[in-house]
């Protein structure tokens, strides 16, 4: 059986695996992401070169608007911007693809996870910003310029127009709700969700204050995607979504938004199912190796 080597590109690490083609990882690893281009390059040439002898093929995944191996911007990896992974290992005996993270994600879900089978899905991965995927009469919907499910490019607060204060990504956040929590708490290792989250189930009122206004906020944020693409199941990523409690008020508050906005609203609009990601934070190794696999079969 053929294995790959899939590597995830994020804004605080970098993930890889060696896997097989049936999706079977056979071993996998993390760094955290470098600060720089240079020190970026030289530690995905170390990954690689430490796999290339037993791989079938390279799947990758990054932040940013992708046009075929090429990142363009990059999100908050500025430094990505223009890099071409195609140009880079094009000497090699095996194919290289490379797709948005967010994409990866609902590819991930919808090829062995809890979107499986689904033809009108998405996925909202939660981390240091905000990954969409979506996919419409079972295709991936990618836009005319390939940036389509760019979520945390949104605007909710038009009143904080600069540093991209009033975006999706900034106030969806999970590593800035994670990180409220903890502040508000006085608790000294601000990124602690694990904390965060022993807060919440105790019924600290701050912290059950802070989540409540994040649940609500995520919950308009479905709305707002169900009235554009209409979508049977959406599966909520990222290392917070293991935290049951994060999905039941979720669909709780979604429930309370809709029958508190208006009538029509939820007569018109039909809720769509919203599960867990199975994956959690290995989805886009998983969405990567499927993009790869699609394209070379």
């Amino acid at each position: 059986m053929k294995s790959y080597l899939s590597i995830d590109i994020g804004g605080t690490e970098i993930k890889f695996a060696h896997i097989k083609e049936s999706g079977q990882i056979i071993e996998k690893g993390k760094i955290s992401t470098p600060d720089n281009k240079q020190k970026f390059l030289s530690e995905i040439d170390q990954i690689v070169a430490k796999h290339s002898q037993n791989i079938s093929g390279l799947a990758m995944c990054a932040p940013g608007k992708i046009e075929k191996t090429k990142i363009r911007f990059g999100g908050a990896i500025l430094y990505l911007d223009g890099i071409d992974f195609g140009k880079i290992y094009q000497g090699k005996k095996f194919p290289v693809t490379i797709i948005n993270d967010g994409k990866a994600a609902v590819l991930a879900e919808n090829w062995l996870g809890n979107l499986k089978g689904e033809k009108n899905c998405a996925t909202i991965t939660l981390g240091t910003g905000v990954g969409g995927g979506i996919i419409v009469d079972g295709h991936l919907l990618h836009g005319a310029h390939f940036q389509a499910g760019e979520i945390s490019l949104m605007i909710n607060d038009i009143s904080h127009p600069k540093n991209m204060q009033g975006s999706i990504g900034t106030l969806r956040s999970a590593v800035r709700f994670v990180r409220e929590v903890n502040q508000k708490l006085d608790y000294a290792n601000k990124n602690d969700g694990l904390h965060a989250f022993e807060a919440i189930k105790k019924q600290v009122p701050e912290a059950v204050a802070i989540f409540d206004q994040y649940c609500l906020n995520l919950a308009s944020l479905i709305l707002n995607l169900q009235t554009v693409v209409d979508l049977n199941k959406i599966a909520i990523g990222g290392g917070i979504s293991s935290q049951p409690i994060l999905i039941e008020r979720i669909n709780l508050v979604y429930d309370q938004l809709v029958n508190n906005l208006n009538p029509v609203i939820g007569s018109t609009l039909t809720k769509p199912e919203i599960v867990p990601a199975k994956f959690k934070n290995d989805a886009n190794l998983y969405g990567a190796l499927y993009n790869l696999l699609f394209k070379v079969d």
